[in-house]
């Protein structure tokens, strides 16, 4: 690996390297004989055109000197990681975390032994990817100590050295290297990388499920999520991570459905495609990645008979609107369409999926009053014929004319009585 920098100042106009708060921190820590720059995903972002995102700083500077600098300038700092050289400072309410150049001593996955150095290039090995192991200073001069400029260009996603070492430090690697290639890669994952996840698949087990939940959610947002995932699949690495069947054709729908609805994408409704067909797998999905109660609420609403939507006409939908709400209706109705196979472009979904656009379910008119008013004493059975007379007006189609309603009232109290007299 080349050990020159790229002296051209390739990032000298970004703004967001030489004004605001970036700026800020590395006029605080470019002085006194040390050196900072920024590192990682913020480079790689900025040479392919995109948003910075989170913006890391690192520096020859120790934490204990970061903090008195960052005291002296009004900065705020916080302890986030400082066992392993991290300050996270904050400038307007937004976080940089600056870190202490390291080198590693001893390597065993996440509880590696790190030293603090003064090293920039023994900093950039022990990094991921090449195209994370990139660094800008002040003036936009980028440091490539790895071939990290040529592939994040050729949007190539590399292990930074051996990538079996790379993974045996951390087995978070793989999910990441599928990550990093389905947001920034294109073409086919790099094949020494590839294989190289495969052989260390056994490693995964190891992982905590947070950790898992996290990157795959943000795999699954990623724009390269389908092929990403279908990779992994014929890789034997999906179904040690969610336990169970990995159904890559309906996440390709699910993510073309989205598209052709013009819809936000939803890492959740994504999960849903990729991993349930029945209630079941939700359950199992959710104890698997931990997901919160909101995601395994959505899984298992999703995974509940959506296969019913292949028949269901408008006034099917309407009840099921009515009973589910706009958002879980609209998400079971997608899980069905990407299930179903076929065309995306179907008229008689998008007709459904956008049913709640077109129709908004009107509030059950009746009350305890109307049936108190026929005679029902209060207790157990006002519950039970509020429900019949309920069930009764959804058949019905939502009528809210006064005979109709009437009509309804007086069937549903007269099977009441008549049952309690039975």
């Amino acid at each position: 690996m080349s050990a020159e920098p790229h002296l051209a100042p390739i990032l000298a106009d970004a703004p967001w390297l030489t004004a605001g708060g970036t700026a800020r921190v590395l006029q605080l820590l470019n002085v006194d004989g040390e050196e900072a720059r920024v590192v990682g995903g913020a480079v790689r972002n900025a040479l392919l055109g995109l948003q910075p995102g989170d913006i890391d700083i690192a520096t020859t500077a120790r934490p204990e000197e970061v903090i008195r600098r960052a005291k002296a300038a009004g900065i705020k700092s916080v302890p986030t990681g400082i066992d392993h050289g991290t300050v996270t400072l904050v400038i307007d309410s937004h976080p940089y975390e600056v870190t202490t150049l390291r080198e590693d001593t001893e390597t065993f996955g996440r509880k590696a032994k790190v030293a603090f150095g003064r090293d920039w290039v023994k900093d950039a090995e022990r990094r991921d990817f090449t195209m994370n192991g990139l660094s800008v200073d002040a003036r936009g001069v980028v440091y490539d100590h790895v071939g990290g400029i040529a592939d994040a260009r050729a949007r190539r996603v590399r292990f930074i050295g051996d990538p079996g070492q790379r993974i045996a430090e951390d087995y978070l690697r793989i999910l990441r290297f599928f990550r990093i290639h389905a947001a920034f890669g294109a073409g086919d994952p790099d094949r020494d990388g590839y294989l190289a996840c495969i052989r260390g698949r056994a490693g995964l087990a190891s992982l905590s499920a947070e950790r898992v939940r996290m990157e795959m959610l943000k795999l699954l947002m990623a724009g390269g999520a389908s092929a990403a995932a279908l990779a992994m699949a014929e890789g034997g690495l999906l179904q040690a991570l969610i336990g169970g069947v990995a159904y890559t054709g309906p996440l390709s729908a699910m993510i073309a459905i989205e598209r052709e609805l013009g819809l936000a994408a939803s890492s959740t409704r994504r999960l849903a495609a990729l991993t349930v067909a029945v209630t079941e797998d939700a359950k199992r999905v959710a104890a698997r990645l931990r997901l919160s109660s909101a995601e395994t609420k959505a899984l298992d609403s999703m995974g509940h008979r959506w296969w019913r939507f292949a028949a269901k006409d408008e006034a099917n939908a309407r009840r099921l609107l009515y009973r589910l709400g706009p958002e879980r209706y609209h998400d079971r109705v997608l899980l069905g369409w990407a299930r179903a196979g076929g065309d995306v472009t179907s008229m008689r979904w998008r007709a459904l999926a956008e049913l709640p656009q077109r129709w908004t379910a009107p509030k059950f008119p009746l009350k305890a009053a109307d049936f108190i008013a026929r005679g029902l004493a209060e207790g157990p059975a006002l519950g039970h014929v509020l429900t019949l007379a309920e069930d009764a007006w959804l058949a019905a189609d939502f009528p809210l004319e006064e005979a109709a309603l009437a009509a309804i009232a007086d069937q549903a109290a007269a099977r009441i009585s008549r049952d309690e007299r039975n």
